[in-house]
């Protein structure tokens, strides 16, 4: 399995209602650095249906700037849509969405 085929399946297993971060992603698939590979996988994903990468938050828990898979504002729509709140100033508070990787 490729590297990219391996950030797709630990994203999969994001619960609904539950965000995970680039660098959590990196170390689940084997490299604690690959959290910028996790970001390239996720812009290549080629099944966001499937592959809810809308889940995955940088490290502080803010939401990517233009969401690759309908713009700015899909991802924190999408999110508040499985229960999540989005601060205003588009963020997430990790202590309580934040995935305990099980």
């Amino acid at each position: 399995m490729g590297t990219f085929e391996k950030i797709y399946e630990i994203v999969k297993k994001i619960p609904y209602g539950k965000v995970a971060t680039y660098g959590q992603i990196a170390m689940m698939a084997g490299n604690p650095r690959w959290a910028r590979v996790v970001g390239y996988a996720l812009h290549s994903n080629p099944d966001p249906q499937t592959i809810k990468c809308y889940r995955v938050v940088n490290r502080f828990g803010h939401l990517a700037p233009a969401f690759a898979f309908g713009g700015e504002d899909e991802q924190a729509k999408l999110l508040r849509a499985e229960g999540i709140e989005v601060s205003e100033d588009n963020s997430v508070d990790l202590e309580k969405y934040l995935w305990d990787g099980r």
